[in-house]
């Protein structure tokens, strides 16, 4: 069995038992314990109900546009046809091409986070689905990864724009921000985040769509929110 750390035993002690917690409350302990060296994420954990009172179980996929940006750094690739690669050059994309990034692709050879495709260019990029779809880089409308506003695409995700999906049992997880924020800008995030995933319940959901929700950060433990 491992040891605890003496770093871990330390933030242990700030657990307030039976006490009810309010985000802000929870927000300004994941800062103080955030103590390591690197400017850790402060993450979002939830759990949505699924459960519909006609047809399936609901699946949630979008997108959320932080206010304040997530504050992770995404690597770019834009993929579209040779007229627009001088609009994926200005875009700020880390890396851009045509038929040659597909190729690169096709061999395994490619170090992005993202992929943003034209259009035009998905009929080309489809038959590469099994490769990307695992690393979940397969471009999607829905997520704002297919577009011909090239410039506009790749702004969003570098401005903060998070992809949001839930699995099996209905939780999924972000990030909105770093410790380095204050308090206010990851309470402003973590507030918008949770009302964009409150708009998405359909009607054919009854009773409390989200069930419960714990904020933590990298190298830290989870608080959950008990309180508004």
């Amino acid at each position: 069995m491992k040891k605890k750390s003496k770093r871990y035993k330390n933030i242990l002690k700030s657990v307030v038992k039976d006490k009810k917690l309010n985000s802000k409350e929870i927000l300004e302990l994941v800062k103080k314990n955030s103590n390591t060296k690197f400017d850790e994420s402060v993450d979002v954990s939830l759990r949505i109900n699924l459960k519909q009172s006609k047809g399936g179980d609901f699946n949630l996929r979008t997108t959320v546009k932080l206010p304040n940006g997530s504050g992770k750094k995404e690597k770019i690739a834009v993929l579209c046809e040779p007229d627009k690669l001088g609009d994926a050059k200005n875009s700020g994309a880390e890396v851009y091409g045509s038929d040659d990034l597909i190729e690169k692709i096709a061999s395994g050879k490619f170090n992005f986070t993202k992929l943003i495709c034209t259009p035009a260019m998905m009929g080309k990029i489809g038959k590469h689905g099994k490769v990307l779809g695992p690393k979940g880089l397969m471009p999607n409308p829905k997520l704002g990864t297919v577009s011909n506003d090239i410039l506009k695409s790749v702004k969003d995700i570098k401005s903060g724009l998070v992809e949001i999906k839930n699995d099996k049992d209905g939780n999924l997880a972000s990030t909105i921000g770093r410790k380095s924020y204050s308090t206010e800008k990851l309470l402003e995030n973590y507030n918008y985040f949770i009302e964009s995933i409150k708009k998405e319940k359909p009607e054919t959901i009854k009773g409390e769509f989200i069930k419960n929700i714990y904020i933590t950060s990298t190298m830290g433990i989870s608080f959950k929110v008990g309180a508004k």
